[in-house]
């Protein structure tokens, strides 16, 4: 049994989110929400959160009444690429320099541990 959760549009680069997710791919739920709760990174932030929902899924899903949290890992983790925001500012000389801010997908699949 498994579950998912995506966050679509963090205003955050790809690279720096993968950097984060990197610490916490396949690990145990309670041993990942213990890591990026103590990672000094911004990513940090918007990972923790889907994983919480990832979790509130699996338990709120129907004939997941005996799954215990604790035996919970994760199964994927998947930082992509969403749109990328572009932006213009005044530069030397009269000129337009376009700023780009890019975004993130985050996709976490919880399941459990097979026995």
């Amino acid at each position: 049994m498994e579950s998912k959760a995506i966050a679509k549009y963090i205003r955050m680069s790809p690279r720096k989110v993968r950097i984060v997710a990197d610490l916490i791919r396949k690990k145990n739920v309670v041993d990942a929400l213990n890591i990026l709760h103590f990672t000094r990174r911004a990513a940090s932030l918007p990972l923790e959160k889907t994983l919480r929902s990832a979790i509130s899924n699996m338990l709120n899903l129907e004939g997941s009444s005996k799954v215990d949290p604790d035996e919970l890992y994760i199964k994927e983790i998947r930082v992509d690429a969403g749109v990328t925001l572009k932006r213009f500012r005044a530069a030397a000389m009269g000129r337009a320099v376009r700023i780009r801010k890019p975004t993130s997908h985050i996709l976490i699949k919880v399941a459990e541990v097979e026995k």
